[in-house]
């Protein structure tokens, strides 16, 4: 199955990121530049479906991951604890 790249969006959070804040938090990885480890990390993210928070883990981080694949996009919504470094690494906060 081929990839392209995957974007990634933190949301929540004690500010409130996401999509009605002047604050957005944005990523992107070419699945093609990482590791097999890194690929095989985000293969099973995607397998397992989305995560969400642990209970009572107010104002935390979520990652909505999506990436392309041949028959269409695809989206997961996890909570911050399940998602690997290399994937939060890539987010950079940004002025909308």
């Amino acid at each position: 199955m081929a990839m392209s790249d995957v974007e990634i969006e933190r949301l929540g959070g004690f500010g409130g990121f996401g999509p009605q804040s002047h604050v957005r938090s944005r990523g992107r990885l070419e699945y093609g530049a990482l590791s097999d480890a890194d690929k095989a990390a985000l293969d099973r993210l995607f397998a397992g479906g989305s995560v969400p928070p642990k209970l009572g883990a107010a104002d935390t981080f979520r990652y909505q991951i999506t990436r392309q694949t041949p028959s269409g996009p695809q989206s997961i919504e996890v909570a911050e604890h399940a998602v690997p470094s290399f994937v939060a690494g890539s987010v950079r906060d940004e002025l909308d």
